[in-house]
């Protein structure tokens, strides 16, 4: 698997460049697995391919500080990302992993490897909800998939140093929550994960064996 560490400049361009590997892959003919991981060097709010903006962004707040929105390729809710929030994007090509055509398997796949990679460094990590990683009762991490003919397209978030109470101001309640949230807001439900940046970078390459390096970050 590829390893690409790599951020651009903007919003649009970093969200661009992950349905760009993808595509890549589907038009190579060949295997093309890739793990990406950037983190945006200014806030931004990223909603899902069906939201309805109005419903989980507070949009005046956004453009009082200046936050673009932008939506990308997957589903889910809308995330506020930025500095302190690394981002990940697989690209895993079905031929190589069938099983991972059913999207729940996917998400317990690379979810799992995660899990497996931060429980030595932070007790207590664990799968919750469809598609979220959990200290305890406490989400750290959301993620969501794009499905192609032969490749799947999985990114995330992983709250590592984030200002929470940022996303309190922007975001609304989501309109679906998982069970496990039990009605709590933004800064009752989220925290980071307790470990540097680097260190999280280590420990997604050793997760999926991501050993080529094809890029360096800018």
């Amino acid at each position: 698997m590829r390893y690409l560490d790599l951020t651009l400049p903007t919003a649009a361009e970093n969200l661009a460049f992950d349905e760009t590997l993808l595509a890549e892959a589907e038009a190579a003919g060949e295997p093309r697995e890739a793990l990406r991981i950037w983190e945006s060097p200014r806030p931004m709010v990223v909603v899902g391919r069906s939201s309805r903006v109005e419903d989980e962004v507070r949009l005046d707040v956004c453009r009082e500080l200046g936050i673009p929105v932008l939506r990308r390729v997957s589903g889910g809710a809308a995330v506020l990302a930025g500095p302190g929030c690394l981002m990940y994007a697989l690209v895993l090509d079905y031929r190589l992993r069938p099983r991972l055509r059913a999207i729940d398997r996917a998400h317990r796949w690379v979810l799992d490897a995660i899990v497996a990679a931060l429980t030595p460094h932070v007790p207590g990590v664990s799968c919750r909800g469809t598609s979220d990683l959990a200290v305890g009762n406490m989400k750290f991490s959301g993620s969501s998939a794009r499905c192609r003919r032969n490749h799947l397209l999985y990114h995330g978030t992983l709250l590592y140093d984030f200002p929470l109470s940022l996303i309190e101001r922007c975001l609304k309640i989501p309109p679906r929550m998982p069970h496990y949230r039990a009605g709590r807001g933004h800064a009752e439900f989220l925290t980071n994960l307790p470990l540097a940046a680097e260190t999280i970078r280590r420990l997604l390459i050793e997760a999926f064996d991501a050993r080529e390096n094809a890029a360096s970050r800018e």
